[in-house]
């Protein structure tokens, strides 16, 4: 049998590789998905780098969030209070000041893996220091910085190049002087560092001379940490938060560890598409090939052979093909990951601080799950192949055999009840979370698993729905071309699995691109009809290039220089910041876990304006300070009333907020979670940053005019910064669109290359259609008349998930923006696709159908 096996994979390479070219493009996302996922985990829990590496206590001015590792402290410390204390060493200064760089081309330098980008001095002692120059000299003017190398990769800077930096209060061009590592890292836990001179970030921060918001500590010989965090603790009272460089190091790596598996889990979710999609290709595959054989499998049955070696020779046929297709799917996953590093980080999460990974894991693991899916996909076929009898020998391979009806249908359930797990999974998920973005976003994820398995059931029940839509093709084919047309009825209704093969495979590419095409359209819709609706001010201010918080600040003065502006009636810029819930306390997801913590995103405007330029719904009075006003799926969710005092806790630390107005933003784009006055937000974060400045009056080129000395600002009409606002907050869906489009094509492959194989199949009945008097002409009608009940089959199967699939989402979320109201030329367009793509792959195959020799076919098996 392995004789056999040998030769038939020797002698039919030709007919194995449409399946192996499948098993490779399937192979090749598995491992591009595992390839990426690596590469982010190395750029996040790579940088573990940390720049307290060389400190062993860090006094913190005031108190700090224990729930944000990378917080800032809301308070400061004078460096003489620490300095020459017993069991002190050496001291410095620390400031943590956000910014964004801008590289040689002008665009945004994106920090990795969506961390941040922050201004910090560079230390003095040596013995505190943990930046080592990798080329350049230490920063010592005002002017001067010193970079992380990955800001000087990303941005393709050098030493002696400008950097232009923007501030919280200001723009600044500052020069390169030097590219540092941290303990051979290019970036640190928290992100990119641009380091200079202590003067310099004390006065960018706002502090005193003398005061920073932290010092570093290090410990005199002899001294243990943990001693002297108590005696500083003890000593310095309670204005101070006193904690050892270890514990704080240990915080950031295990949030970067958590961050790690959470990309990990999200791009195995992504990647679960492709693999299901590429497991169907494969497996339609391989029942193609079982069915071309099934003269020469029932010869070797007539001869002795038993089901167990006839299963076995398909393993191993598979066996070797997966073999192959691992080692081409590994080397075409290298390619697949860049584009997903490309498409990410558009979406502002950049992972190219990390190089290509090349260990086992990013080896073996593709390739053997290669051969598992190769496996899997053979193994329906090789059962199937044990079950041809002897008798099968004498009768034509593109006939199907007649199956029994029941073990299909208790197939199709079984597979229909695997789907309700997930589809249960939404009720769990909507009794534990609250309303919000990650629970939408959760309920989404469970549903598309669920129509995924769904679809595998459908196509399951395919060969029960070819014999009625075939027979109506069929009727159409014979009044529009006679006698081909009742020979194509003919063929479609004698080999329903055949046809419901090909159909499978476009069901599948149906349904992608009409879920997506109905998702994007839906949300697109609703995003442009209440942006507008909200959005007032004729013009927007807005910097180019987006972060992985959303888009890029703007200069702290564009607000007033747009109000300068002759004709401009209203200008009021919009800051945001993240302010975290402390009272009233969130509760616990259930008895045994401990509460998660809230944090809300604040919008802070002057009130006089907003008015002018937002029209927000519900009744939202003129904030005062000391007042918030929060949205009503946020009171609901942490059950806060009108009225109510609540405690946050912002960049300076805890205030109290008197909670006046319920308010909500049906566009979600301007004021999502909270809204406070400027005053108000001048205490919670004086450095916020501003997202976008709403203009009402004056004209475009005024403005523009206005703001051509600024770098990277532009100005936008009402309908143009909605679409902008709307891609920032859908950010995300370029990396879904790559998965799809992706999957897409290895489904029409797989239609295409079923298609070809089913003509290679019946190569026997051409000729011998040739050869009583079938012109060209009507075999080829006869392949598109099939063709067209390919179809018409994948095309209502794949509608109908599509449709199912959004509705369920719109159901189980009750969002607004999936609304599963398709406009009248979507899925008309998605038929005339289909159709174009099934018949432009069924045309080379008709044409070769046509051209068969009859003796080629007397003698084919």
């Amino acid at each position: 049998m392995w004789l056999i096996a040998r030769r038939s994979f020797a002698e039919g390479w030709m007919r194995l590789a449409a399946t192996l070219l499948a098993a490779v493009f399937s192979i090749g996302l598995i491992a591009g998905s595992l390839q990426f996922t690596l590469r982010a985990q190395e750029a996040v829990s790579g940088s573990d780098a940390s720049e307290y590496s060389r400190a062993d206590v860090l006094v913190q001015g005031g108190s700090v969030d224990a729930d944000d590792p990378y917080a800032a402290p809301d308070g400061q410390v004078a460096l003489g209070s620490v300095a020459g204390r017993p069991g002190v060493a050496a001291v410095a200064g620390d400031a943590m000041v956000p910014v964004s760089a801008n590289g040689s081309d002008g665009k945004l330098v994106l920090p990795p893996a969506g961390a941040g980008t922050t201004l910090r001095p560079w230390p003095s002692d040596a013995r505190l220091n943990p930046y080592r120059l990798e080329s350049g000299r230490a920063p010592a003017a005002d002017d001067e910085v010193a970079v992380t190398r990955h800001v000087a990769r990303a941005g393709k800077l050098d030493v002696g190049d400008p950097l232009r930096v923007t501030l919280p209060k200001q723009n600044r061009t500052l020069k390169i002087v030097g590219i540092v590592t941290v303990q051979g890292h290019s970036a640190v836990a928290s992100g990119d560092l641009l380091l200079a001179a202590p003067a310099t970030v004390q006065r960018a921060a706002g502090l005193p001379g003398g005061t920073w918001q932290s010092v570093w500590v290090k410990a005199a010989p002899g001294v243990q940490a943990r001693r002297l965090r108590a005696d500083l603790a003890r000593d310095l009272g309670q204005d101070v938060t006193v904690r050892t460089a270890a514990g704080v190091r240990n915080a950031q790596s295990a949030d970067l560890e958590g961050a790690g598996a959470s990309i990990g889990g999200a791009i195995g979710t992504l990647s679960s598409v492709a693999v299901f999609v590429g497991l169907f290709v494969v497996a339609n595959t391989f029942g193609t090939l079982v069915r071309q054989r099934t003269r020469r499998l029932a010869l070797l049955s007539a001869i002795g052979a038993t089901p167990r070696q006839i299963k076995r020779l398909i393993r191993w046929e598979a066996l070797a093909l997966g073999a192959v297709a691992s080692a081409g799917g590994v080397l075409l996953g290298y390619p697949v990951s860049g584009l997903l590093t490309r498409l990410f980080a558009e979406d502002g999460f950049d992972i190219s601080a990390a190089d290509a990974q090349f260990g086992w894991i990013a080896l073996a693991a593709p390739a053997a799950a290669g051969i598992l899916v190769t496996q899997l996909a053979a193994w329906r076929a090789a059962r199937r192949a044990a079950r041809i009898s002897p008798m099968q020998a004498l009768r034509a391979a593109s006939a199907d055999t007649p199956g029994r009806r029941g073990p299909r249908l208790l197939g199709a359930f079984a597979v229909f009840a695997c789907a309700w797990i997930f589809f249960g999974g939404v009720f769990g998920i909507r009794h534990e979370e609250p309303p919000g973005p990650d629970r939408t976003v959760g309920v989404c994820v469970m549903i598309l698993m669920g129509c995924m398995t769904t679809a595998a059931a459908l196509a399951v029940l395919a060969p029960f729905f070819v014999g009625p839509l075939g027979g109506l093709v069929g009727r159409v084919g014979t009044a529009v071309s006679g006698e081909a047309g009742r020979l194509a009825r003919a063929t479609i209704t004698r080999s329903p699995r055949r046809v419901s093969s090909a159909a499978s495979s476009l069901m599948l590419g149906v349904a992608l691109v009409g879920a997506t095409a109905l998702t994007v359209l839906s949300v697109d819709a609703r995003f442009d009809a209440t942006g507008n609706r909200v959005m007032l001010a004729e013009h927007a201010v807005t910097a180019t290039g987006t972060t992985s918080n959303g888009p890029a600040p703007l200069p702290r003065d564009a607000a007033a220089k747009a109000a300068a502006v002759p004709g401009v009636s209203a200008a009021a810029a919009l800051t945001v910041s993240d302010i975290k819930l402390v009272d009233p306390p969130p509760g616990r997801p259930s008895p045994e876990e401990p509460p998660e913590p809230v944090y809300l995103t604040v919008t802070g405007a002057d009130q006089a304006t907003l008015p002018s330029v937002l029209k927000l719904g519900g009744h939202l009075p003129r904030l005062r300070d000391g007042e918030i006003a929060l949205t009503s799926t946020i009171m609901k969710g942490q059950k806060i009333k009108k009225g109510q005092r609540i405690v946050v806790r912002g960049a300076q630390g805890r205030i109290p907020l008197r909670v006046a107005a319920a308010y909500h933003d049906p566009s979600h784009l301007f004021a999502d979670q909270a809204v406070v006055s400027s005053a108000t937000m001048d205490r919670l974060d004086p450095d916020a940053s501003t997202q976008v400045v709403l203009v009402r009056g004056g004209s475009e080129q005024a403005l523009s005019h206005a703001f051509a000395g600024t770098p990277g600002v532009k100005v936008l009409d009402e309908s143009a910064y909605v679409k902008t606002a709307a891609g920032a907050m859908t950010k995300g869906m370029r990396v879904i669109y790559g998965f799809i489009g992706m999957a897409l094509v290895l489904a029409l492959f797989g239609m295409a290359t079923t298609v070809s194989m089913s003509v290679a199949e019946r190569t026997r009945e051409f000729g011998l259609l040739g050869a009583v008097g079938a012109t060209m002409t009507q075999i080829k009608s006869i392949v598109r008349w099939e063709a067209a009940t390919v179809v018409l089959l994948g095309s209502l199967l794949g509608i109908g998930t599509a449709l199912g699939t959004v509705y369920l989402m719109h159901v189980a979320t009750g969002s607004s923006f999936l609304s599963p109201n398709p406009p009248w030329w979507l899925f008309p367009a998605v038929i005339a696709g289909a159709a174009t793509v099934t018949l432009a792959t069924s045309a080379l195959p008709s044409r070769r159908a046509a051209a068969v020799p009859i003796l080629e076919a007397t003698k084919a098996e």
